[in-house]
């Protein structure tokens, strides 16, 4: 089922709209909605698939429409949908959020449609059968062996690509083993990188590994080069690995070098649809900024691969859109902006040292840690998206207290979401140990809204990450620490599942919105640490937990103790909390009798309580048990409904509304509310109001889907998205409550652990629904081992307990939840050693005579008083340990007695009885066995007889010398030598148990005094005494009972050490003790053990049965197994029979274990029955018998034995580890017995021989007389056996019990083909196919001597598919007329329907006129067929396309394989070895089978065979054409990141090497090859393409391989030898090849399918089949391009081949595998093959796919003028200008850079240039790429061929003549799409050119190409980028004509203005005469500088100087003619005078 749902439109304009969906040429609409903006439709659009899965090409077209006048729907947009990534076997569902629509031209418009598509897969109904396993409710935290679960990645969650969403939340599943991993990183290119003239480079770190692109030049620099990187590590750790992609640019210093940056983990990659993001672009950013904007993007494309995936083919479509914004990496809808998580770390709480093995442990011996601190000194580091920032140091100290505040600065959404706290302790300044580690994930504490509203009406907003203020708590290794510091690690660093608690971190985050604080680390304020106290309020939490039993245990020699711990509470070696009854008692193991081992505690259960300190979080943890139980019920409503869903009727309708009314119940209670409690943080509000929102949605839907009558199926996924919508919120982030651990100590080790979620066992007063799952009920925990990597992954132990935890305030409550008597008793051994024969203190040396279990401390009886609120009841007694008073024969069935009888050598040469004739083994004293008596309860099975099978003579004998002091020899030989002093030999006799004293095992009689014995100290102790016994020790033991308060829950007042109040004499001897013992040891022994005495247990009676197995994995070398069954229940254990060499048994075998006991309720046990657990085991006679895996099944529970249910056979998987290891078919139930009654029993099943019961009649599967026909081809590919190859092989067919064997082949080598091939078998199978059993291939090899080896085998488990009806073929062949087109199979496209195929030819439209024939070549097929590059003209023309399948051939899902003649099954052999993922194939099986049933009644007519018209099985001579295309994500091979491939093909001893053609530095290099040879089928039938890199010295490297098996295409019915092509012509590139014409095919065809022969008519323009007719004008409506055309007789023949779903002319993409990296991808390789058998004649011509060379161009850029160019600088007068030139080169040819003349001066922008830049490039048309060749480094030898864009560069600078010139602007032109430049300089605006905010769609100038245009003259801006705008920096006048080589040379022209000077004649530009160099023309300078602008300040400057001057001379002078002139007066009148 294909549904599409919550549909919502956004158009910009109110109207009515509707949409309509098409799939497969069906169409649904919805209803018109009302006139709005934003319409929503609550309703679904369903299409039933009919059987026809989705597949790889499947895709729906989604069109809106709205309403205009006239009423009709007016097409306002559509999209058309892959569905590709919804392919599989599991139920998935993709949101689609605001994705822009399409219009008829393909360009995107403004409405914008958000959709979720939901994708039911069909499921066999007897598939679902298979898989169904009823059980009850059980939590998943336990561990199951059944079970493949694998460890949570709990760090960030899958990112969202584009505005595709996964709406169900991604769980990953990890395996804790390293596996290979490989990363994939291609750069493709950058746009609008920052910066003025930048050379960027881009580096790539993943993980540790650095690698860089090569130095580009320009904004927009194109790289395209891809980078690889190989892991093998653990899944967690490669998934946490972050991909840092950093742009710098190397024309700048190191420091300013950082352009941008982008940050995501590889596990976000790998949780994306088809692990990759491809083709996006990456929002680059500034780390060190907040407030900038983006700092350019950056198109990549990341695959991250895992063994096994598939890698998705990378390549550029036609319609890839140059849009960054609506292609970026981030999700949809949401901007990405800066946001800063602002995280106080407050304090941290028990924070504690780790004691890290042996080497601790050598220095507390030696006492060298006597002086250590019993603080840490400890910092928490905290680590988001590669950065890490540390806190300061607390110094010694267990509760550190930082009161710091981080800044964490990242783009929000964040594609790096997990921020980790790890704690450190620091051991010196440069080195810390980890001590603890948790996780935060911000999609926990954060939502979007989506999760709960989805589009509908009422939307409940998202909030931002918030948290807390709220304890983490830390897990981590165990205090006493782990063997191994790499352990330790591991564990503390969060790497694997932390097994012990490590503490808790108090931390607050609060996110705060384009705020940039310039600090990523301060100190908090006293008002934080003010507000922060109330958080830290507790309440008293009790713990109690009941051991019901302990089993399935291995032999564990040292005693067993269990213990319980929350937090630091209850953990034995803590000294921080008070001491409490946190531990059980040491017990000693007992065998079951079987296999395993038990603790025999019997009706006395031993007790642990604790109480505890916590935050009060119950408004937490109540909501999440309400959800958590809503789910469980949902979840097993929706089983059994699915379960249901084949049939019909009132049962399934009942249950249907039974569910709905359930969940109207469960969603109508309201939440528990917000208590006023200091607690309550701001994301307790979001969280309920999200929770309260979805239970209301859900109510409301499940309240309509009641009230309807509607079909289950179709709406059964809306139920199912209601529980992923519940799982989605049912998760608590500020969960502070930590998880209870318990612990299995064996002595004083850790040897097994489990963690159990507190919440599930916690008790709540508000309501039962808010109670726990658990609480107070009887679960099942299993034990697993810390750090378990062993391949099988077995539990340890299995306990069955009762736990409840609740507030001290509800303690009263707990009495509700308890069964039996609760004891409280203090408990001590006294020890004594044996010294010279007499028993005392004085032997016991280190060990106190009165001690704990252990013997470690001292207790003496008067250092015990009564803990606080208790007192003693009587006084100390003797109380034995139970479990040591079982004999040795407890538990066993059957057991055997074994008696040594003694002789010694006397002196005269006889052997006489000795001193102890009848001893034990160990030589002491035995009765005779004459005086043995059978014990009560037993029977003997045999006498007393002779042990033979051991080293003894004839006569049983063992003789021995005795070596004083001993008396008696230690060693023993089987020959009598003459120094031999004693001999003896052992009697055995076997004894079974009687079957009417079930489970009674005999007493020892004990010592009244109580003492048990043991060899030495630490051994294992028992009752009876014996010779070697040194030490013995007895319990005492002195009850407790309390004072005031009365009941169990008087057990949680046990606090404290019953030793604590001591004498100063006592405290001294502690003190001395403590110093040689340790405190450590010391500390924790003295605690009160309870015990629970129960009422007495239900006895059942278990039945297990046992009917089949298949699939087993073969562990011996034969290939097969002798497996037999363990069954374990609680404290018993039976195996069946060995099934000796298969590996599919059917054992039909029925064990009973006649009594267990059952502690605890009668509806208790129906609800939550005991597991029982299914080991298999391959039996060997000479080895430990091997495991093989386990299986965990649920037993039903009958109390009333009498009624008349019969159990169901249910398949079970059985895993081994995480491996699945084959299924089960088996059921069990328990049946109650009444006391010592079994009248009331059903009757035992009848017995298959004296011991062993079958299977009742009623359990048993129906079988019915069927018929396996089986088609027995041949053998393909048969390995060597024992060195010597096959060479007579036979088939062996086993099916239930029944066998064939063929015909042996007689020369292998010559026809491995069957001579005779077909076979029956009658055998009785299951009526229902569920219980079918597989059949079993064997092939056998006749050799010399009769000899017949196994030499490889297969199992068909699943029968279904062969099924058939066998009369359905035969009235087939009798309806011979092809009466109408329902048996015509009408292929769809490849991606679109027909119909959205012809509407989109129907929109396209012709750019280049009519092409011709000779133009076109197969490379225009391909690539038109591909949508690679736009081939408009040819599609609109109606040539040819071909089919390019994204997978092999054999893959495309209606070629079903190419194995519908038959199939090919693989052979095995040998054992599968430690790792191995897969036996070893040595070998194929070509056959297949038919399986249908026979009449019972004889006088019907057996059916006919199934098998006709088989071909011949002669081998086949045939031309093979092998046609490689191209390669695509090649795995690099040197280290430049690139290789060198070249082909190399072989088929059986042919080999091709295309070595001499390899195509140099090349990830995706284009062959174009097609290689010809000649094969012999099936003798060579696999034909292996490999590629290879070429290496000049070394050997070539292998890059991947691919295998082809040619016989399925030849044998195939689907026509796949030659692929059909869509027009017959019998000349040209398209000629028919062929051997047959399409009319032989098409009669051969109808021959085949029992049609009748076609008839051709009206000259061949009709063709009649039977009474169908057929007419050439149906299918050639339109003219046919080709001049060739054949007759039409065939072309009708060949469009009518079309119409049987036969194989078209096609491109197959196969896998490049390689062995180094098994399951890794290497790339892809693109092919295809013909093959053309000998005997059919000669076929057509190949095609010539050798690729197209490029065409020489020459492009000549004229730069006439410039104008509006900024002027950068100023001269010495003030005034702006620019000395104005250009630089131009193409792209990817920088050496051709060329440069103009300066235009000096420019004072307004204007330059003048006349200046021809010419550039020589190779065009490759059919890809629209410019090619480069040149090499890489100096010493490369071969040059690269590099596809760059035609793109011109042009770049305005100012120069200068002393500093660096100033770069103003740039203008990108590419050739191949640009703007039409504008005609006048005014017109020329960056709203023509550029898409701006402001400015629409219709200003922008049409888009054209200059390899039409050929030449265009005009104005384009100039611009340069700041904060991601475009500014302008200057318009350029250019011409830009291209020419091709041969043109230039007819029209030369040269450089500049250099000669040739024509095409057209450049003149000297006519600059103004400002234009000059000042240096070089001062004149010029003194004109144009200052004389134009300060002429008037001279000249006036003149008019005042000159006067000024004359003024000044003159009054200068006058003083000396006044002078003169007086003087000479002065002398005349003296001459006078």
């Amino acid at each position: 089922m294909l549904s599409v749902g919550r549909l919502a439109a956004f158009r910009p304009e109110s109207s009515q709209l509707h949409v309509s969906v098409v799939f497969r040429g069906k169409k649904k609409r919805t209803s018109l909605s009302e006139e709005d903006k934003n319409v929503k439709w609550n309703e679904t659009l369903s299409f039933k698939l009919k059987g026809n899965p989705l597949d790889a090409r499947s895709s729906l077209q989604i069109h809106l429409k709205g309403k205009d006048r006239s009423g009709k729907g007016r097409p306002l947009g559509s999209i058309n949908v892959r569905l590709a990534n919804l392919v599989g076997e599991k139920s998935k569902n993709v949101s689609f959020v605001k994705v822009p629509l399409l219009d008829k031209r393909k360009q995107k418009t403004k409405n914008t449609l958000s959709f979720e598509i939901f994708y039911e897969p069909l499921v066999d109904n007897k598939e679902k059968m298979e898989s169904k396993v009823g059980r009850p409710e059980q939590e998943d935290f336990t561990d199951i062996p059944r079970l493949q679960e694998l460890p949570l990645r709990s760090q960030s969650p899958s990112p969202e690509s584009g505005s595709v969403k996964e709406t169900a939340k991604l769980v990953r599943k990890l395996s804790d083993k390293p596996q290979d991993f490989q990363v994939r990183v291609r750069i493709i290119e950058g746009r609008q990188l920052q910066g003025a003239n930048i050379k960027p480079v881009v580096k790539v770190y993943v993980g540790d590994t650095v690698f860089r692109t090569r130095i580009k030049r320009g904004n927009n620099p194109v790289f395209d080069e891809i980078f690889f990187q190989n892991f093998q590590k653990l899944p967690s750790e490669v998934f946490n690995t972050l991909i840092h992609l950093q742009v710098l640019n190397s024309h700048s210093l190191r420091a300013d070098s950082m352009i941008g940056v982008f940050k995501l983990d590889i596990g976000s990659v790998y949780d994306l649809p088809d692990h990759a993001v491809l083709r996006k672009w990456l929002l680059l950013y500034e780390p060190d900024d907040m407030h900038a904007l983006a700092k350019g993007y950056l198109k990549v494309s990341i695959i991250v691969l895992a063994a096994g995936d598939e890698a998705p083919i990378d390549k550029k479509g036609t319609n890839e859109e140059d849009d960054v914004e609506s292609n970026l990496l981030q999700p949809a809808g949401i901007l990405s902006r800066w946001v800063t998580f602002e995280l106080k770390i407050y304090r941290a709480e028990d924070i504690s040292h780790i004691a890290k093995g042996f080497v601790s442990n050598l220095k507390h011996m030696f006492g060298v840690d006597s002086d250590k601190k019993d603080g840490v000194d400890s910092f928490l580091e905290v680590s988001f998206a590669g950065n890490k920032i540390a806190t300061k140091v607390i110094e010694n100290h267990i509760n550190p207290e930082w009161n710091q505040v981080i800044y964490l600065r990242s783009r929000f959404p964040s594609l790096c979401e997990s921020i980790r706290f790890t704690v450190r302790e620091r051991k010196s300044a440069i080195k810390s140990n980890p001590l603890g580690t948790t996780y935060l994930s911000i999609s926990k504490i954060s939502s979007t809204g989506s999760e709960v509203s989805n589009q509908t009406d009422d939307e409940i907003p998202g909030f931002l990450p918030t948290f807390g203020p709220c304890f983490l708590n830390l897990y981590g290794s165990p205090r006493e620490g782990l063997d191994g510091i790499d352990k330790n690690d591991e564990l503390n660093l969060g790497k694997s599942e932390g097994v012990s608690y490590r503490g808790r971190i108090l931390i607050e985050l609060i996110t705060r919105m384009d705020e940039h604080l310039g600090k990523s680390i301060d100190n908090l304020s006293h008002e934080d640490y003010s507000i922060v106290q109330k958080y830290l309020q507790r309440r008293r939490y009790s713990l109690c937990v009941v051991f019901y039993s302990a089993t399935q245990m291995q032999d564990i020699k040292e005693p067993v103790q269990f213990e319980v711990s929350v937090g630091n509470y209850g953990n034995k070696f803590d000294k921080s909390c008070k001491l409490h009854a946190s531990t059980t008692q040491y017990s000693q193991t007992m065998f079951d009798g079987n296999y395993y081992y038990y603790l025999p505690w019997c009706d006395t259960k031993p007790v642990v309580a604790l109480t505890s300190y916590w935050e009060n979080i119950d408004h937490r943890l109540d909501r999440l048990n309400i959800l958590l139980k809503i789910i469980d019920k949902l979840r097993t409503n929706i089983e059994d409904i699915r379960t249901m869903l084949p049939s019909e009727g009132t049962r399934l309708t009942g249950m249907w509304v039974k569910m709905l009314d359930r969940m109207v119940k469960d969603c109508s209670r309201s939440l528990p509310q917000l208590k006023r409690l200091p607690q309550v943080t701001a994301l307790d509000q979001h969280v309920q109001e999200q929770q309260t929102a979805l239970l209301k949605k859900i109510r409301k839907s499940a309240e309509k889907l009641r009230d309807k009558n509607i079909n289950v199926e179709d709406k059964l996924p809306e139920v199912e998205e209601w529980l992923e919508r519940l799982s989605s919120v049912a998760e608590e982030p500020q969960n502070s409550l930590p998880d209870v651990i318990l612990w299995m100590l064996s002595g004083e080790k850790r040897v097994a652990y489990s963690r159990v979620k507190a919440h599930s066992v916690l008790f709540s007063k508000d309501s039962e629904k808010s109670c726990g799952k658990f609480c107070g009920m009887l679960q099942t925990v299993f034990m697993k081992q810390p750090l378990d990597r062993s391949h099988d992954m077995r539990s340890v132990a299995q306990l069955r307990v009762r736990m409840w935890m609740g507030l001290s305030s509800d303690e009263e409550e707990f009495e509700k939840y308890i069964d039996g008597k609760i004891l409280v008793a203090a408990e001590r051994y006294e020890n004594q050693a044996k010294v010279m024969g007499h028993w005392g203190t004085s032997g016991l040396l280190q060990h106190p005579t009165f001690s704990d279990a252990m013997g470690k401390m001292r207790l003496s009886k008067k250092d015990f008083y009564p803990l606080k609120g208790w007192q003693w009841d009587g006084k100390w007694t003797i109380d034995p340990e139970r479990c040591l008073l079982f004999g040795a024969d407890a538990g066993h069935n059957e057991y055997t007695d074994d008696v040594y009888e003694n002789e010694t050598y006397l002196a005269g040469g006889e052997w006489s009885t000795a001193l102890e004739q009848y001893t034990d083994v160990k030589g002491n004293r035995h009765i005779p066995i004459e005086d043995i008596e059978c014990p009560v309860g037993w029977e003997w099975k045999e006498e007393w007889s002779l042990d033979f099978y051991r080293a003894v003579d004839e006569q049983g004998w063992e003789y021995g010398k005795a070596v004083p002091p001993d008396n008696t020899p230690k060693h023993w030989n089987p020959t009598e030598k003459a120094y031999h002093t004693h001999r003896r030999r052992r009697w055995i006799r076997k004894r079974t148990r009687k079957s009417d004293r079930q489970r009674q095992v005999k007493r020892e009689q004990f010592d009244p005094e109580g003492w048990e014995y043991a060899a030495l100290f630490g051994w294992k102790f028992h009752v009876k005494p014996s010779k070697g016994d040194t030490y013995r020790r007895r319990r005492w033991r002195r009850r407790m009972i309390p004072r005031e308060q009365l009941g169990p829950a008087a057990i949680f007042r046990l606090e404290g050490s019953l030793c604590w109040e001591n004498s100063n004499e006592r405290l001294d001897d502690l003190e001395q003790q403590e110093k040689t013992l340790g405190h450590q040891d010391l500390y924790g022994m003295t605690a009160p053990f309870i015990s629970c005495i129960l009422d007495p247990a239900n006895a059942f009676q278990f039945r297990g049965y046992i009917y089949q197995a298949r699939g087993l994995v073969p562990t011996d070398s034969s290939s097969s197994a002798d497996p037999y069954i363990q069954v374990s229940l609680l404290y018993q254990s039976k195996h069946t029979e060995v099934i000796k060499g298969t590996v599919n048994p059917t054992w039909d075998q029925t064990l009973i274990f006649e009594e267990i006991e059952i502690y605890g309720s009668l509806r208790e046990i129906v609800e939550i029955p005991p597991f029982v657990l299914l080991e298999l085991f391959d039996s060997n006679r000479a080895s430990k018998h091997e495991y093989m895996g386990a299986a965990l099944c649920y037993p039903s529970v009958k109390l009333d034995s009498t009624a008349q249910y019969v159990s169901v056979l249910q398949w079970h998987p059985v895993f081994r580890g995480q491996r699945f290891s084959g299924e089960l078919l088996v059921s069990f139930e328990l049946l109650m017995k009444q006391r010592d009654e079994d009248q009331n029993l059903p009757p035992r099943p009848p017995m298959k021989d004296s011991e062993t019961y079958m299977l009742p009649l009623g359990v048993r599967p129906q079988l019915q007389m069927t018929t396996i026909e089986v088609l027995a081809w041949g053998l393909r590919n048969i390995k060597n056996y024992n060195m010597l190859r096959v060479t007579s092989p036979s088939l062996v067919v086993e099916c239930s019990g029944e066998m064939i064997q063929t015909a042996p082949i007689k020369n292998y080598k010559k026809n491995p083909n069957f001579s005779i091939p077909i076979y029956f078998i009658t055998v009785f199978l299951p009526v229902d196919a569920a219980y079918s059993p597989p059949i079993v291939l064997k092939v056998l090899d006749f050799r010399a001597f009769g000899y017949k080896p196994v030499v490889g085998q297969t199992t068909v488990k699943s029968l279904s598919q062969f099924m058939c009806d066998p009369f359905a073929g035969l009235a087939e062949a009798e309806d011979a007329n092809m009466t109408s087109t329902n048996s015509f199979n009408v292929e769809a496209p490849n991606i679109e329907s027909s119909a959205a195929e012809d509407e989109r030819k129907s929109e396209l439209e012709a750019t280049e006129g009519q092409l011709e024939d000779n133009t076109i070549d197969w490379w225009c097929k391909f690539y038109a067929s591909s949508g690679e590059h736009d081939y408009t003209d040819y599609l609109l023309q109606g040539y040819d396309t071909i089919k390019i399948y994204p997978c092999p051939l054999e893959d495309v899902p209606h070629f079903k394989g190419l194995q519908d003649f038959c199939h090919t099954f693989k052979l095995y052999r040998g054992k599968v070895y430690g790792e191995m993922e897969d036996p070893i194939v040595v070998g194929e099986f070509k056959g297949s089978f038919r399986i249908y049933p026979l009449s019972d009644d004889p006088t019907k007519p057996l059916p006919p065979s199934q098998f006709r018209q088989l071909p011949s099985s002669e081998p086949q001579i045939c031309l093979v054409r092998v046609y490689i295309v191209r390669a695509l994500g090649l795995q690099p091979k040197d280290r430049s990141g690139t290789c060198d491939p070249y082909i190399k093909i072989s088929l059986g001893k042919v080999f091709i090497d295309d070595r001499e053609h390899y195509i140099a530095n090349s990830l995706n290099p284009v062959f174009g090859k097609m290689f010809q040879l000649y094969a012999t089928i099936p003798l060579n039938k696999d034909l292996k393409v490999a590629v290879y890199d070429y290496d000049l010295i070394s050997q070539d490297d292998k890059i991947g391989e691919t295998v082809v098996d040619l016989e399925n295409r030849f044998l195939s019915r689907f026509g796949a030898r030659c692929g059909l092509p869509c027009t017959y012509c019998i000349a040209g590139s398209t000629q028919w090849r062929d051997q047959l014409t399409p009319l032989e095919l098409l009669s051969n065809l109808c021959s085949m399918k029992n049609y009748a022969l076609p008839v051709v008519r009206s000259k061949g323009q009709k063709i009649s089949i039977g009474e169908r007719e057929f007419s050439l004008d149906d299918f050639e409506a339109k003219k046919i391009p080709y001049s060739s055309l054949g007759p039409p007789e065939e072309r009708l023949a060949l469009h009518v081949l079309h119409l049987q779903n036969l194989v078209p002319e096609h491109v197959e993409t196969r896998t490049l595998f390689n062995s180094t990296q098994p399951g890794i991808e290497q790339g892809k390789l693109q092919m295809w093959i013909d093959i053309f058998p000998k005997k059919l004649g000669a076929p057509g011509p190949p095609f010539d796919i050798t690729p197209r060379a490029p065409i020489r161009y020459v492009l000549r850029c004229i730069i006439w003028n410039t104008n509006d160019v900024i002027l950068q600088e100023a001269n010495i007068m003030g005034e702006r200008m620019s000395d104005i030139y250009i630089k131009g080169w193409m792209v990817g040819l920088e050496e051709q850079k060329q440069n103009t003349d300066v235009h000096y001066r420019s004072l307004d922008g204007e330059g003048n240039f006349n200046w021809r830049f010419i550039f020589q490039f190779e065009y490759l048309a059919m890809e629209r790429v410019l090619i480069v060749n040149k090499r890489n480094y100096i010493w490369s030898l071969d040059e690269t061929e590099v596809k760059m864009p035609p793109k011109l560069i042009l770049q305005v600078w100012d120069n200068d003549k002393v500093s660096f010139d100033d770069y103003l602007g740039y203008l990108e032109i590419n050739l191949n799409a640009f703007r039409c430049p504008a005609k006048w300089a005014d017109r020329c605006t960056l709203e023509k050119f550029f898409k701006l905010e402001d400015s629409s769609s219709d200003s922008l100038q049409k888009m054209i190409s200059l390899f039409k245009q050929k030449s265009i003259k005009g104005w384009w801006p100039c611009v340069t980028y700041e904060d991601g705008k475009p500014y302008l920096t200057g318009k350029l006048e250019l011409t830009l004509e291209l020419l091709t080589e041969r043109e230039a040379e007819e029209r030369p022209a040269g450089k500049g203005r250099d000669e040739p000077n024509m095409n057209p004649k450049l003149e000297p530009p006519n600059r103004p005469d400002t234009s000059f160099l000042w240096f070089r023309s001062p004149f010029k300078a003194m004109k144009h500088i200052v004389w134009r602008k300060y002429r008037w300040w001279v000249i006036c400057a003149v008019l005042l100087v000159v006067p000024m001057i004359f003024l000044v001379a003159l009054l200068h002078a006058i003083p000396n003619i006044l002078a003169n002139f007086l003087l000479q007066s002065t002398r005349f009148h003296r001459k006078r005078k």
